[in-house]
């Protein structure tokens, strides 16, 4: 049986808990060939990503702090694993990139992934140690470039080029693999085809694991973190929230941009393309089999005796929903399309998409941290569609506000998307209106309601602090599992 084991940050912080993941892949190995895939260490992203913002503010004191911080961390950790010699030539690698962004004054997309690489590359040496031990034999250590991986150049969010990638991982790892020999390779960095390295983005980690595994036909990619699997819903906002045993891929992909733990849509695609499942486990509890996601649990349109129409109920908060209206757009082609050609060319995430029959008004919902710059970019590109006249509302407008025609840029700050999630829902009548009668019943108000032709998901917005008691109302109606 192959395998890929992929370890995120909270279990390689510090030697222990690393020497425990190194554990776990040599008791794997006794039965199984393996590849293990490291994220950073915890937080250490964040840390090598303000390293790159101070040195491109030129603010030498906060860079050499950060800079202090990171390398405590990371010598500690090595002197422990006996990698101390190569971890100190990365730190000073890292040094003196630091220092030649201040230089510039200047810090490109290109010097940003070269900066934040870092973090794997160290955990990769850490790993490849501490598994050399575990097993008694030599661990090979790879970067994603090194181990076959090829991106766009695209630095930030670069986009895999999977035909050569599959080729070249299976044509590099493929014979060291049957050999049972211990390797590592290092989570979300990659290079270009010009050998320039590159990051892959959101779930990153992850993605280069469903990646290899793809490439090398492995039989099951696991994902190793802090927690025992996907849950009905947080268990922050739901103390009767479950262990989901399993999903199928579209639901696990509907799920995806919700919450933390959860893995990104894009990180599943190779796993779904070649039928691979995807098991989520928790470090620390080994013997707990965590959440099997595959296109083979039970079947993908029909619900398991005692499984509910609705498996999970995830919240997306800190959203703000942006609507253009304006006469001008209705029957007029094009609109949507400069829409969201403006929301793209700002880099912009949309999260839920409504539009009324009448095309007079499309809503979308943003992250509060991109609101402004959404915003911006819609004002600057829909001026010949709705005219000039914007407004920053925090309601829902006076009494006479449903009788009056929608012109100009309206936002309302500070919403909640909840999205029930299910197989079951599918050409089920009844669900969309048990979903909406359970939040009246909490005499809560949906602003904006979207749901896709798969009918996986129905997603509605709500206040902000409305949202935990949605969640709870849509849970304790269909008793998730």
């Amino acid at each position: 049986m192959k395998l890929i084991m992929k370890f995120g940050g909270t279990s390689m912080a510090g030697p222990e808990r690393i020497r425990h993941a190194a554990a776990l892949v040599t008791d794997a190995l006794r039965q199984h060939h393996v590849v293990a895939v490291v994220s950073a260490m915890d937080g250490v992203t964040e840390e090598l990503l303000a390293i790159a913002d101070h040195a491109e503010a030129g603010d030498r004191t906060s860079v050499e702090q950060t800079l202090s911080q990171v390398r405590s961390a990371h010598e500690s950790t090595a002197d422990t694993l006996g990698c101390l010699a190569e971890t100190r030539e990365l730190l000073a690698r890292l040094e003196s990139l630091a220092t030649g962004i201040m230089a510039v004054g200047e810090c490109t997309p290109r010097s940003r992934d070269a900066v934040v690489s870092f973090g794997e590359r160290m955990s990769t040496r850490f790993m490849a140690a501490a598994l050399g031990v575990a097993s008694g034999r030599p661990a090979r250590g790879f970067d994603g470039g090194d181990a076959g991986i090829v991106t766009n150049d695209h630095f930030g969010e670069a986009d895999p080029l999977m035909d050569i990638s599959l080729l070249q991982v299976r044509d590099r790892l493929a014979p060291l693999v049957e050999a049972r020999t211990p390797i590592v390779v290092a989570g979300f960095i990659a290079q270009t085809q010009h050998g320039v390295m590159s990051t892959i983005g959101r779930g990153g980690s992850d993605y280069t694991a469903t990646i290899l595994g793809a490439a090398l036909s492995a039989d099951e990619i696991h994902i190793w973190s802090d927690v025992d699997g996907l849950m009905t819903a947080d268990p922050r906002l739901v103390p009767g929230a479950r262990l989901l045993s399993h999903l199928t891929f579209a639901e696990a992909i509907e799920m995806g941009k919700f919450g933390a733990k959860s893995m990104h849509p894009r990180a599943l695609e190779p796993a779904a393309e070649h039928g691979i499942p995807v098991r989520m486990r928790n470090t620390f509890k080994p013997d707990n089999p965590g959440t099997l996601i595959g296109s083979a649990v039970g079947q993908p349109d029909a619900r398991r005796p005692g499984e509910s129409a609705v498996r999970s109920v995830p919240m997306l908060k800190n959203m703000a929903m942006i609507t253009v209206g304006g006469a001008g757009m209705i029957g007029r082609p094009g609109t949507a399309a400069a829409l969201f050609d403006a929301l793209a060319v700002a880099r912009i995430n949309v999260h839920m998409i409504c539009q009324s029959v009448s095309e007079a008004g499309i809503s979308v919902v943003v992250s509060m941290a991109q609101l402004d710059r959404a915003k911006a970019a819609l004002e600057r590109s829909m001026r010949p569609f709705i005219g000039v006249r914007t407004a920053h509302i925090g309601s829902r407008g006076d009494a006479a506000a449903g009788t009056r025609v929608p012109h100009g840029i309206d936002v309302v700050p500070n919403i909640a998307i909840v999205a029930p999630v299910g197989s079951g829902m599918r050409g089920v009548p009844g669900v969309v209106a048990r979903i909406f009668t359970a939040v009246a019943s909490r005499n809560l108000n949906i602003i904006a309601i979207a749901q896709g032709s798969s009918e996986l998901s129905v997603c509605f917005a709500v206040d902000k602090d409305s949202g935990p008691e949605a969640v709870r109302a849509v849970h304790d109606e269909f008793d998730a599992r």
